[in-house]
């Protein structure tokens, strides 16, 4: 767990070994209550106890139930004290993770092929509980996103970093937005990687000289997109639910306080469109995987045609050749040609005629010729 107390011009990251009991409200600024799943699953009764003793409230046992679920898709919720939204993050872990236990990774490498990618992109839930002066996240145990950006907001209260422009979170509601949205960047970082990957594998089913026989791992990349379009599309309507909610919050009393409120809806707005690029990308991926399946058995029907044209021109031009030595290959004395000694040779030039005029007639029909590729 970690806890920090974020202020306008500092920001103070409190020692987690001494336990809960050392929280409390600062008279400025909020408190960021960082926890792992597990943690939270322990420590549940503490934190509601800090809760309780800080903002006056207590989460519902079935939000508390959405945080702890390692299952939960995208989505947002509400009561008359705080907001809670649920988003499953999109990042690339070390080592392949089961779909079925996000966040948790295969005991057993699989044995499918495909873009390892694709098997890599953990989609675990992150849980955000957002109160007026708290800001509960629940992460995956060693959640990367949840340290990267604590680092990146210690180094932003940096007297340098301050002087640079750099601009702290002004409320809980701030912060749960740059944690999001650095959580979609997260996975618009993964393009380059995952497109490279994708192009290599189409590049596999469109050789034609290659025999493709990895069906099975072919399938699991189409399920994999398939899986992170729906995660995407949950997100995205999480994020509008969060926006519709937004604009029902009363009106502010001050002008300062108004400009947060615009600024909560202009960092929501793109927040929205930084997912809406995501859904583009991956969908468009999807795409892309379908287009090379139907490429692929386009490039076998047309390699099948240009066997089968090239069998039969083979066939008509025997045909007559056939027809000749049947003719002469009859049990009749009075044939033409069999009582001479240059009958043969006369039969093998006639053929000879009738095979290059067949081959020459065919291969200005464009019969012979082969598919360009």
């Amino acid at each position: 767990m970690r806890i920090f107390h974020i202020q306008a011009t500092a920001v103070t990251e409190l020692d987690a070994s001494e336990g809960l009991a050392q929280v409390a409200l600062p008279a400025l600024g909020f408190i960021w209550l960082a926890c792992a799943r597990r943690e939270f699953e322990v420590q549940q009764n503490a934190v509601q106890a800090v809760l309780q003793t800080v903002c006056g409230l207590q989460l519902v046992d079935l939000h508390i139930s959405d945080l702890i679920n390692n299952q939960l898709p995208s989505h947002y919720d509400y009561t008359s004290q705080y907001d809670l939204l649920v988003f499953r993050r999109l990042a690339a872990g070390q080592r392949p993770t089961d779909r079925d236990h996000p966040g948790e990774p295969l005991h057993v490498a699989p044995t499918g092929g495909g873009p390892p990618i694709l098997r890599r992109i953990d989609t675990s839930p992150v849980g955000f509980a957002v109160m007026d002066r708290v800001l509960l996240t629940v992460h995956p145990t060693d959640c990367a996103v949840r340290d990267a950006y604590a680092s990146k907001l210690l180094q932003a209260a940096s007297n340098e970093a301050r002087a640079a422009g750099a601009r702290l979170p002004t409320s809980p509601a701030d912060l749960m937005l740059r944690v999001v949205n650095q959580m979609v960047d997260g996975f618009l970082e993964l393009r380059r990687e995952l497109t490279h990957q994708l192009d290599h594998w189409q590049s596999e089913l469109l050789n034609p000289r290659t025999r493709f026989n990895n069906w099975g791992a072919l399938l699991d990349a189409r399920l994999s997109l398939h899986n992170l379009d729906e995660v995407c599309e949950d997100q995205r309507a999480a994020i509008q639910d969060w926006i519709e909610a937004l604009k029902t919050w009363p009106q502010a009393d001050t002008p300062a306080e108004q400009r947060e409120r615009d600024l909560l809806q202009v960092r929501s707005r793109d927040v929205l469109e930084h997912i809406e690029r995501v859904v583009h990308h991956v969908q468009r991926l999807e795409q892309s995987v379908e287009t090379a399946v139907q490429m692929h058995f386009s490039v076998q029907g047309s390699r099948t045609n240009d066997i089968m044209r090239t069998l039969t021109v083979l066939t008509a031009i025997f045909l007559p050749l056939n027809l000749i030595t049947g003719f002469f290959g009859m049990n009749f004395d009075a044939l033409p040609l069999i009582h001479q000694q240059s009958g043969v040779w006369w039969a093998i030039g006639f053929m000879a005629v009738v095979a290059v005029g067949l081959v020459i007639f065919f291969w200005r029909k464009r019969y012979l010729a082969r598919t360009a590729r």
